[in-house]
């Protein structure tokens, strides 16, 4: 049995990988790569910290060797593979925990690491240790938005276990649907601002104050959204305890 759950995760996490590498290109910009976090997030639930970083790793260096990415291809991905797979077990199986380790491992962890990388390695100039903060942060609320999404509509069909167990890792059977819900909801705002920022700069020639100020609106309108729908769904969570 150990066998193949051994033979079942190698192969896993190979198609992991090469998925990784295949879909990384989408929407990429420096200091942005969505995709990632998507693969990151997938793997620390599915296989844990530790074979997270691995696999982050692993599509770093073939991204560095084969598409000339510089090293933000690590910096920008070890660090929240590994703090989403531990934040996600430590939780007890809660997805939003392994949403919230990507961000902050990638997107400021990772972010301020890259700076003495780029510019001590990669002989960058101009960079500050906050250089690459906004972009990392954007990518991860996209990518990892993405993912807990997926992951979200997975565990409710009882996917994410049933998968946990075939690849030998530690079994979740998920936390507050609810709070899991309500969150997303949230989430889904930060995806909103970011859509606005694109849309208002590109279709908007000469920006007013109101139109500027729509991105935090339509955040607020989200974030609050998910504080109602928690609100009026928390008795039925109760209700079950």
């Amino acid at each position: 049995m150990e066998r193949k759950q051994n033979i079942t995760r190698i192969t896993f996490m190979g198609m992991m990988i090469a998925l990784g590498v295949i879909i990384s290109p989408i929407l990429r910009v420096e200091g942005m790569c969505p995709m990632a976090h998507l693969i990151n997030v997938t793997c620390a639930v599915f296989l844990g910290p530790y074979y997270a970083f691995l696999c982050a790793l692993i599509i770093g260096i073939l991204r560095m060797i084969f598409m000339g990415i510089p090293p933000l291809a690590l910096t920008g991905a070890v660090f929240g593979a590994f703090l989403s797979g531990m934040l996600y077990r430590l939780s007890r199986g809660k997805l939003i925990w392994a949403f919230i380790g990507e961000v902050i491992g990638t997107g400021i962890i990772g972010a301020i690491v890259s700076y003495p990388v780029m510019t001590l390695i990669w002989g960058r100039t101009g960079l500050t240790w906050f250089f690459y903060v906004p972009s990392f942060i954007a990518g991860t609320l996209i990518g990892g938005s993405l993912a807990f999404f997926m992951l979200k509509q997975m565990q409710k069909a009882g996917l994410v276990a049933q998968f946990q167990q075939a690849l030998g890792s530690e079994v979740y059977h998920g936390g507050n649907e609810v709070l899991n819900d309500a969150v997303g909801i949230g989430v889904l705002g930060f995806i909103g601002y970011l859509a606005t920022v694109v849309l208002v700069k590109n279709f908007v020639p000469e920006p007013s104050a109101a139109v500027n100020s729509l991105k935090y609106v339509v955040l607020a309108a989200f974030i609050a959204g998910g504080v109602v729908y928690w609100v009026l769904n928390r008795d039925r969570v109760q209700a079950s305890l």
